[in-house]
């Protein structure tokens, strides 16, 4: 079962990486593997400083992992992120913190 989260994940991330449009985006695609065949749907984008994204990956027998999240840039080279995983089973994991970016020497 691992497998299979972690190909559907890894196809979320390729998906989300290929996003050219930081305003707004949509993608849409899908991963064959040994055990079948994965969906993903992301979409996200960035107005009035916010920036959102929602994924949602559905498995070959039913399941359906959904992601979201929102990232606000709060100072000079400093991020305040929120998101949220909801899993296959209804179990749900939200992560917030924040993320200072030093410039280079």
């Amino acid at each position: 079962m691992n497998i299979s989260f972690t190909s559907a994940a890894l196809a979320g991330l390729l998906l989300a990486a290929t996003a050219a449009d930081a305003s707004a985006w949509t993608r849409y695609g899908t991963v064959n593997t040994a055990r079948g065949t994965y969906t993903v749907n992301g979409s996200g984008g960035c107005a009035g400083g916010v920036c959102s994204f929602n994924r949602t990956v559905r498995g070959p027998y039913g399941g359906t992992v959904t992601r979201s999240g929102t990232i606000v840039q709060t100072g000079p080279g400093q991020y305040s992120y929120q998101g949220r995983v909801t899993g296959p089973y209804g179990g749900t994991i939200t992560r917030s913190g924040t993320v200072v970016v030093a410039p280079p020497y």
